[in-house]
């Protein structure tokens, strides 16, 4: 499974980049807002950041102006996904550009249906909200689990990336529903290596080894 940031902080992309694991980054307008600077500007710095796809969203809400704006974050870098909202002015803007080549994540998914949609449009990735879902009594998770079903059913190739992930269990959860990518506050992702039994383990090898007395190995 991909693994995404969700967060347009460009220091603390470029940090967790260093690791290796960082597959991409997906970014909305409010992310952006709160990182402040100059839009196109922080876009540039993050798809220098990370090879993988970098989602950014239009603001516009018809077909043609999504376009245009898609467009012109295409020209920002070479791996800007466009992000739609699942309107039908959305879903025009995404068949639209991606017979143009450029591709589109349409962002803003709560059902089944809708993933159809996207999918026949022609998304590369779809991203239901899965922590949205929850918020209103709903099971967020269940719904990445019919997507996966549904695409697989009709071999439809639009990549699942879970979004709105608030906890833990979301993470475990969208690895074994088998969602083709999960995008993480960086909190989150950080979260992923921890265990405690790996804390205690570790302490207890280094504490052993340092009572051994040998020292480093190099």
């Amino acid at each position: 499974m991909k693994l995404f940031l969700d967060t347009a902080e460009v220091k603390v992309i470029e940090a967790l980049s260093e690791t290796g694991l960082v597959d991409g980054v997906t970014t909305n307008p409010s992310l952006v807002a709160k990182a402040g600077g100059d839009f196109f500007d922080a876009l540039a710095a993050i798809c220098r950041a990370v090879a993988g796809p970098v989602s950014a969203e239009v603001v516009a809400t018809q077909a043609d102006a999504m376009v245009a704006e898609g467009e012109r974050l295409r020209r920002v870098a070479d791996n800007i996904v466009v992000k739609l909202p699942l309107t039908f002015e959305g879903l025009k803007a995404c068949r639209r550009l991606k017979d143009k080549g450029h591709p589109a994540n349409v962002t803003l998914c709560f059902s089944v249906p809708q993933a159809l949609l996207a999918a026949k449009a022609g998304a590369m990735f779809v991203s239901p909200f899965i922590g949205r879902l929850d918020d209103i009594g709903e099971d967020g998770m269940a719904l990445i689990c019919d997507i996966r079903t549904a695409y697989d059913n009709y071999g439809l190739d639009t990549q699942i990336l879970a979004a709105s992930i608030r906890s833990e269990a979301h993470v475990r959860q969208a690895i074994l529903a088998g969602a083709d990518a999960a995008t993480l506050p960086p909190p989150w992702f950080e979260a992923m290596v921890k265990h405690p039994l790996t804390d205690k383990g570790l302490a207890a090898f280094l504490d052993d080894w340092a009572k051994s007395g040998r020292g480093g190995l190099v």
